[in-house]
């Protein structure tokens, strides 16, 4: 249990990774090594990451098999003031919380479940008389996500070293990789809001240095402030959901937080009266969702996604699989109650969440049929998929949203290094009219993206499938009320899923290779981690497979391992989440959905049936397309209308104030000046200075001419003066007395 106790070290690692490489990558390491340093770090905390999660299932195995003995624990406390599991240190002092299903110190008792190893050190920072504390949250989503992240980043660590290889800043890219990794780790573990703000801009930051890694070309640095611009307008939202919920719980604690709602929901369903919080939660709820629509990328924020395909195809794999993006559908997790209380999601049938998420699935399929650029239609399916997870949790399908986070990393990412292996191979184009027939020149690169294909479409048995049943299934029957817009949302993005991956495959494998030069497979340092991601789309699915399914191989101690020991039952018990029983025939109405748009799509392209050249002969369809190629038009009413109609008369004013203020009054300040330095030239310096000087001079050289003419050297002349002068002081001297 050590590691539960100890989880700093696990983002400490590839931070001191950072600053080793960023300090002594090229003048101690050398350029060319620096990735070993970022692989071995990050190979560490991939082994503690395995460690903690063996620890969290022991743990949770334990709590369900032993008795309670009246909250009595052994405690160990580490020398630096972390404590054990089940324990806080505040000001020093050791603290019991709740433990195992017994309860907090304060008499709540919980259904079900360990609740999480938290570690707390007062201090990291105060104001006024509030002092705050910093430490570390561990339970089954944090570990779930610790396996995700270091997994996935592993593996995209190994692949840049080859295709990276040679960059002209390598030294930086590893060092940001490692930064990057660390961020998301301390962001899941976060023990408070303030911690997790933390981390989410920290993975904000890394994402626009990793877009941005090659700055000289313009459209890479626009990628890069719009990714960064447009987060912030997320996260004002989310520093207004964090200043109510600190308002309402006077707390920042994510812990006090959940348990302070699932308290306040058992009295409210016990009386039979409102949840008293309800209106903060409320709000709290709307102003995170925008956070969630930024970094999440969910409509209407989520124009700089696909932008973001401008930073080199690992960064992308990273962004998309495990780390940016997934932020925020771990953020609605993390906070779950805020939202289920909230949006009501329990009791209604409809809601802002539910909503956005099926919208945005909806609206990211559509828009991966008109692109060209591989990567591209890789984002926009990522952005299909992130609202599948949003709806899934806008329905209460918190489980389902977690299982597809997890198998959708692993084939997203197994994609996107897919794409990357064939613009390696096809000189560094990612257009797939440049591509095709690559099926013959890059085997294994084949046979690994068709395998994540079936995964991401959702085909027997690959992950995605069982994954997508459940969000499915939790619109169909997750709560007290089933979500039918929802459900046909989910329905119709299984159809479009399966078609434009289709597609995708057809452009890029089959047919003639139209690109330039000889195409050929990648080196086995970027292939086998292609296929161990294949693999892990392929098994993934395992992990939370229905008991039935499981009991045909007697593999029944594995059945729905995301819920046994990934959901936080402590506080999903306290606020009512129900779950589904399995429906086959939901099940196979998915498949069925899922091989219908691989079905449309070969028998369109193979087989060339359908309406081809619709675009050209009708209005409607043509229109239709030209919609969807724009992009829904949204930039154009971002960049254009939006900020071209404030940029504009602001930048008018500005140039006007310019003009007519700053350049008027820097002018008449410089006129006054210049005149004044002419009159005090012309009457001080050259009238008074120069003409006293001058007169001192002439009166000066005409005494010394008129003296000089005594200068005679006769001893006579020189007495007669004498005399006179005697003369003239004795007249004096007789006149005065």
């Amino acid at each position: 249990m050590w590691i539960l106790e100890n989880a700093f070290l696990i983002p400490l690692i590839p931070a001191v990774s950072f600053l080793v490489i960023l300090l002594f990558g090229r003048s101690v390491i050398g350029a060319e090594r620096v990735h070993r340093v970022g692989i071995t770090a990050v190979g560490i905390v991939w082994i503690l990451s395995m460690i903690a999660a063996a620890s969290w299932v022991t743990k949770v195995e334990d709590s369900t098999s032993s008795t309670s003995d009246d909250g009595e624990h052994a405690l160990i406390v580490a020398n630096e003031g972390l404590s054990a599991s089940g324990s806080t240190v505040v000001d020093g002092d050791l603290h019991l919380t709740a433990e195992d299903g017994h309860g907090a110190d304060d008499g709540h008792t919980y259904a079900t479940g360990p609740n999480p190893v938290i570690t707390e050190v007062d201090g990291w920072w105060s104001s006024g008389l509030e002092s705050f504390a910093v430490g570390t949250l561990v339970d089954g989503q944090t570990v779930l996500l610790l396996v995700v992240v270091t997994s996935i980043s592993l593996l995209v660590h190994i692949y840049s070293s080859e295709y990276v290889k040679g960059d002209r800043r390598f030294v930086h890219y590893y060092a940001f990789l490692s930064l990057f990794t660390a961020s998301m780790l301390f962001f899941v573990m976060a023990q408070n809001l303030v911690q997790m703000i933390v981390g989410w801009e920290l993975v904000g930051v890394c994402s626009f240095a990793l877009i941005g890694h090659w700055w000289e070309e313009r459209p890479n640095t626009d990628a890069a402030l719009k990714a960064f611009l447009t987060n912030r307008v997320g996260d004002i939202g989310l520093l207004v959901g964090v200043i109510i919920l600190f308002g309402t719980f006077d707390t920042f604690s994510i812990d006090g937080i959940n348990t302070k709602i699932g308290e306040a929901s058992q009295e409210a369903a016990a009386t039979g009266m409102p949840n008293e919080h309800h209106f903060a939660l409320l709000m709290a709820s709307i102003a995170l969702m925008a956070a969630v629509c930024s970094k999440s990328g969910q409509f209407p924020l989520h124009t700089w996604l696909p932008d973001a395909m401008a930073g080199p195809t690992p960064v992308s794999a990273l962004i998309h699989a495990a780390t940016m993006v997934v932020a925020g559908v771990f953020m609605i997790g993390r906070l779950y109650p805020v939202f289920f209380e909230g949006f009501s999601i329990g009791t209604s049938s409809i809601n802002l969440m539910a909503f956005i998420g099926g919208f945005t699935a909806l609206v990211g399929a559509g828009l991966a049929f008109a692109q060209w650029d591989i990567k591209k239609v890789l984002a926009y399916s990522t952005v299909s998929q992130l609202g599948y997870m949003v709806m899934a949790l806008g329905v209460g399908a918190w489980t389902a949203a977690m299982f597809h986070l997890f198998t959708h990393a692993f084939f997203k990412a197994c994609l996107f290094l897919g794409a990357g292996s064939v613009s390696h191979a096809a000189h560094h184009t990612f257009d797939m009219r440049e591509m095709g027939g690559l099926r013959k020149y890059m085997p294994h690169t084949y046979k690994t993206f068709v395998i994540a294909t079936l995964a991401l479409a959702g085909i027997f048995p690959f992950a995605g499938f069982w994954s997508k049943d459940e969000i499915l299934l939790g619109a169909f029957a997750g709560q007290q009320n089933a979500y039918p817009i929802m459900l046909a949302f989910g329905g119709i993005v299984a159809l479009l899923t399966a078609a434009y991956m289709t597609r995708v495959i057809w452009y890029t494998f089959w047919g003639e290779y139209r690109g330039h030069g000889h195409p050929h497979e990648s080196p086995k340092v970027m292939t086998v981690p292609l296929w161990i991601l294949a693999v892990m789309a392929v098994v993934a699915g395992a992990f939370n497979l229905p008991t039935p399914v499981l009991e045909l191989f007697g593999l029944e101690r594995f059945a729905h391992l995301v819920q046994t020991y990934a959901e936080p039952t402590h506080y999903l018990n306290a606020i009512g989440l129900s779950h589904p029983d399995p429906s086959l025939w939901l099940a196979l109405v998915g498949l069925a959905l899922a091989l219908g748009g691989i079905a449309i799509t070969f028998l369109y392209f193979w087989r060339n049936a359908g309406p081809h050249g619709l675009t050209e002969r009708n209005r409607y369809a043509k229109a239709g397309y030209t919609f969807l190629e724009q992009k829904y038009y949204l930039d154009h009413l971002y960049t254009d209308i939006v900020v071209g109609s404030i940029k504009a008369p602001i930048a008018r004013a500005a140039n006007w104030v310019n003009n007519n203020v700053i350049d008027k009054v820097v002018n008449t300040a410089g006129e006054g000046a210049r005149d004044s330095g002419r009159w005090v030239y012309r009457w001080i310096d050259q009238g008074t200075i120069d003409n006293t000087v001058n007169a001192l001079g002439s009166g000066a050289d005409a005494g010394g001419q008129g003296l000089r003419v005594m200068q005679t050297g006769k001893v006579q002349n020189y007495g007669s003066l004498l005399f006179g002068t005697a003369a003239v002081v004795a007249i004096v001297f007789v006149i005065v007395l």
